[in-house]
């Protein structure tokens, strides 16, 4: 059976405090996320990662950058991006950074792949919006085939062709771990498992049991090669003493969140907290909460999806870094110890 691990993830907005009106300079998020990063590996979680944005209200546009930095500051816990775009990125430049990163680490950099919330990244570097699904399956074929070669042979319609290419430096180990992130599409659940990648869940919100026809799929479309279908859960996190109190101290950071997410796609968004405590119940998949009912919902998944990863996004909304600091420490405590142990008890 393979270990179920724990880890923490940022992706490095840029947020406004709504309580104090305060917003963190760019080089003070990353301070925090460098810290979040150490506070991981000494809790004693498994996995960390930084996700990828081409915006001025987010932090990080180069996962593999900031998390060589990370590698320096730790030793154990394994560097992931969450997500890299990897629809408007060179495969070999990625591969590249990634088993760079590899080698910086002793051999815990990982790839999970998708294809972002937004579309800035197009225009940026010179993509169409048209060509979003087939840039993605094109480069994620080819970035297999580089993970696996020395040398690689190969076109498509997106870049120049390889003709026997060198692809180097090689990773620490024989290949580096790729994921791809599904929101939602039972196409890309399908796609997942088809090319034999780990598959990473973002639940965002909704009932408990709306991912399960994903898995199913993924695992449907993977099973002729089982071993390497891997499934995890994305999610954001705040924990607090009581549920009570969770959702009082992080109404207000929630609802800031998807305002100015929204308002970059020029939407409105209104949430009022009746709403907020309905999303938040107990049948619904909004990690926020008592430690024990947190818990109790990272154990309703594993029960419906098996799965055997579990990363939470604990610093969203422009939240003070010490509520942040606090939901892993409560998480990393009081939450990890009570899954590991029904998980082994059930694995018996």
């Amino acid at each position: 059976m393979k270990k179920f691990e724990f880890g923490i993830y940022s992706l490095a907005d840029i947020g406004i405090d709504p309580l104090t009106g305060k917003t963190p300079s760019p080089s003070q998020r990353l301070e925090d996320i460098l810290q979040m990063a150490d506070l991981t590996e000494n809790l004693g979680l498994d996995v960390f990662g930084v996700g990828e944005h081409h915006r001025l209200d987010y932090v990080v546009s180069a996962p593999p950058v900031v998390l060589s930095a990370i590698s320096q500051r730790t030793k154990h816990i394994k560097l992931t991006s969450t997500t890299t775009v990897l629809s408007t990125v060179d495969p070999v430049r990625l591969f590249e950074d990634f088993a760079t990163l590899d080698l910086l680490s002793n051999g815990r950099a990982e790839i999970l792949a998708g294809r972002g919330a937004f579309i800035e990244s197009f225009p940026l570097f010179g993509y169409s919006t048209t060509d979003y699904d087939a840039l993605f399956e094109e480069n994620l074929l080819l970035l297999q085939q580089l993970n696996s070669q020395e040398r690689v042979t190969w076109s498509g319609q997106f870049r120049p062709a390889l003709n026997n290419a060198e692809i180097a430096p090689r990773p620490f180990n024989q290949e580096i771990p790729i994921w791809v992130g599904v929101g939602g599409t039972p196409e890309s659940a399908v796609r997942a498992g088809r090319v034999g990648v780990g598959m990473a869940l973002a639940i965002l919100g909704g009932p408990l049991d709306r991912f399960q026809p994903l898995v199913n799929l993924y695992r449907k479309s993977g099973q002729h090669h089982p071993e390497k279908l891997n499934v995890g859960v994305t999610g954001h996190l705040f924990i607090a003493e009581t549920t009570e109190q969770a959702q009082e101290q992080f109404y207000p950071y929630y609802k800031n969140y998807w305002q100015y997410v929204n308002q970059q796609g020029s939407f409105t968004f209104q949430l009022s907290f009746e709403q907020f405590i309905e999303i938040t119940g107990p049948n619904m998949a909004l990690f926020v909460g008592s430690p024990e009912d947190v818990a109790e919902k990272i154990i309703k998944q594993y029960e419906l999806f098996g799965h055997s990863r579990f990363l939470a996004q604990p610093d969203i909304g422009g939240q003070p870094f010490e509520l942040v600091k606090n939901s892993m420490n409560l998480f990393a405590n009081e939450v990890v110890p009570v899954v590991r142990n029904h998980i082994e008890m059930n694995s018996l």
